[in-house]
């Protein structure tokens, strides 16, 4: 997402917005991009792939556009705890991890569960 009142004809990094959390860019960590300028940082990325890949959970049935790929769909979405009106659904979080992963400018690895211990590591 773009900051509210940013100029479009001068953007900044600090003018692109992680959907899921607000978080400002500043050209320190990862950012994926979505249609239409839609965007997830890294670390959102991280708990969505977490919950919906590694932990698959359980959830309801429940239609849903996604803001990453701006379809609507039924199926596992991830949504944000901050920012209910944001969610990623399975395909575009799996996606995005695996662009993420292959980003050679960025040191930024998909999760995963250790082996003896469920806790997630990095």
């Amino acid at each position: 997402m773009h900051r509210p009142g940013a100029d479009p004809g001068d953007m900044q990094p600090a003018d692109f917005l992680c959907d899921f959390c607000h978080t400002p860019w500043d050209g320190a960590f990862p950012m994926i991009e979505g249609h239409r300028g839609s965007l997830i940082c890294g670390r959102c990325l991280s708990v969505a792939y977490t919950e919906l890949v590694l932990l698959e959970p359980e959830q309801a049935e429940q239609e849903l556009s996604c803001t990453m790929c701006l379809e609507k769909k039924t199926g596992p979405f991830w949504v944000s705890p901050s920012h209910e009106s944001a969610q990623i659904c399975l395909r575009c979080t799996k996606q995005s991890a695996g662009k993420l992963h292959s980003d050679p400018d960025w040191d930024w690895h998909k999760p995963t569960l250790g082996p003896a211990n469920p806790r997630l590591q990095s």
